[in-house]
């Protein structure tokens, strides 16, 4: 081999601001072996065995960029993730968006990094429980992986992924498939399920509520404000948002107000 497959500072160096500037994820020393670890299987799958190579190539190549992306991030979810926030979501809530609209209408709802789908059926299930029938609701779930979208889309689970959903859920929600559950289509029907990097504007405006949790934390201070400040020109007046419980946006440059509720905390755009 011309080159070393371990990342020299240098190297790691340019790997680390390319993908900071192509996606806002950080990677620092601490967690330099988990970028290594993923150039290696894309050095494999691709045939090369140049750190410089494969930096030209993700800089021309869109399409082994995506790969590349979703290779180093990590998609760990479940149904019914933090309890408290979802009952916080039923209880406030949606009562508090059903009551600014007054008229019956549609509740609509971005899933922001949904990995591979677990959030936004979770949210769908629930909203399909407790919603009167004069009311609907749209739901956009994107990640920046193809892989988990493709997961998400297909709304397959194996029996070990099942975990969390209430025993009543499970028949009305899901059909038994051969080694696990698939959602039903009615509840597949109200998500679309899309593609989006948060460094960019996602063109969604108006949106009730955004779940964006647990992804932040990969996101420097810089980036992390320019995400949040992104989400609330999407959001409609007096709107919310959940970010993950361990996360904060305390000391950010954000117009958004914090929100303690009975059962968990979150923020709300209240203009």
């Amino acid at each position: 081999m011309a080159e070393t497959l371990f990342l020299d500072d240098a190297n790691f160096e340019l790997y680390r601001d390319f993908i900071y500037k192509e996606s806002g994820i950080t990677f620092t020393p601490t967690n330099r072996s988990i970028l290594e670890s993923r150039l290696k299987e894309r050095f494999r799958e691709n045939k090369i065995d140049s750190v410089s190579s494969y930096l030209e190539k993700i800089k021309k190549d869109k399409e082994e960029l995506k790969g590349f992306l979703d290779s180093i991030t990590t998609n760990l979810t479940r149904f019914f993730r933090n309890q408290a926030q979802f009952d916080a979501f039923e209880k406030y809530v949606i009562p508090e968006v059903m009551k600014i609209k007054k008229i019956p209408g549609t509740i609509r709802i971005w899933s922001a990094g949904c990995s591979t789908g677990e959030e936004p059926y979770t949210i769908a299930m629930l909203l399909s429980e407790i919603l009167p029938s004069s009311w609907s609701y749209d739901i956009l779930a994107s990640d920046l992986s193809l892989k988990c979208l493709m997961t998400a889309k297909e709304g397959f689970y194996a029996e070990n992924r099942i975990v969390g959903i209430p025993d009543n859920y499970l028949p009305k929600y899901f059909t038994k498939v051969e080694g696990g559950y698939k959602v039903i289509p009615s509840i597949q029907a109200k998500i679309k399920f899309d593609y989006h990097n948060l460094k960019n504007d996602s063109q969604q405006r108006n949106l009730d509520i955004v779940f964006c949790r647990n992804v932040i934390i990969y996101f420097d201070e810089t980036a992390q404000e320019g995400v949040m400040n992104r989400f609330y020109d999407s959001m409609a007046a007096k709107s919310f948002l959940f970010i993950g419980h361990s996360e904060s946006l305390f000391g950010m440059k954000t117009k958004f107000e914090f929100v303690k509720t009975e059962w968990a905390t979150l923020y709300r755009k209240n203009i």
